[in-house]
């Protein structure tokens, strides 16, 4: 099944084409000379990675997965000096007060809690640092009026073009999965986890508007 994965089907194919949107992010803020950013939930390391391009500073990934992949392919890419992985908990963490410049959290906070995610970026940003948050649109004004109590300001926000998710990534992935599927009509394992891709993608497809998502930029007073 892994081989499967990294030859025919591999899920930051598709996540790249939403990169750009992570990359506008980052350029609306201020120029910083060799940040430290914590990547918090960063998964298979697409905007980590990404965030590498962008600055000559340090990013810190954390995800409660394991993260062996991950670290293998930024050991290929020559990135070990710049990117940093830790398998623990945004909440369990062990990193001091105050020792990131940016938090980046991309569909991380409406998992891990809002309130909980907007204090524990408080510790760890230094006094003017940077929250950047990409994720639902719903329920704005209640996010914004928390990262308020939080002592963070709104300095910038966009979202994304409406049924982005749809048309850039869950279309697209739709389309290979029904490519493939003939050819592993036979191999159980690989025509479940199509069919839990496909469940997903059918969900979108159904109310796209419903999975809209938008980008915050957030400074720590």
């Amino acid at each position: 099944m892994s081989d499967f994965l990294l030859s025919e089907f591999n899920l930051d194919f598709f996540r790249n084409n939403l990169i750009k949107y992570s990359i506008k992010a980052f350029k609306s803020l201020p120029k910083l000379d060799k940040p430290r950013i914590l990547d918090v939930g960063c998964g298979s390391g697409v905007s980590t990675i990404e965030l590498t391009n962008l600055c000559n500073g340090i990013i810190v990934g954390i995800d409660i997965i394991s993260l062996e992949k991950l670290d293998k392919k930024i050991k290929e890419k020559g990135l070990t000096n710049q990117i940093k992985l830790k398998q623990c908990s945004f909440f369990k963490n062990g990193f001091q007060d105050e020792s990131f410049d940016i938090v980046w959290a991309e569909g991380t906070f409406h998992i891990l809690g809002y309130e909980k995610s907007f204090n524990e970026s408080n510790r760890l940003l230094k006094r003017n640092g940077y929250l950047v948050i990409h994720d639902e649109t719903n329920t704005l004004p209640k996010k914004i009026k928390l990262a308020k109590k939080y002592d963070f300001k709104l300095i910038n926000s966009f979202p994304l073009p409406e049924k982005a998710w749809w048309s850039e990534y869950y279309q697209p992935l739709e389309k290979k999965i029904y490519e493939i599927l003939p050819k592993y009509e036979k191999n159980n394992e690989v025509l479940k986890y199509l069919k839990q891709q496909l469940d997903e993608v059918n969900m979108v497809k159904h109310d796209p508007k419903k999975f809209n998502s938008i980008f915050f930029i957030f400074q720590k007073a």
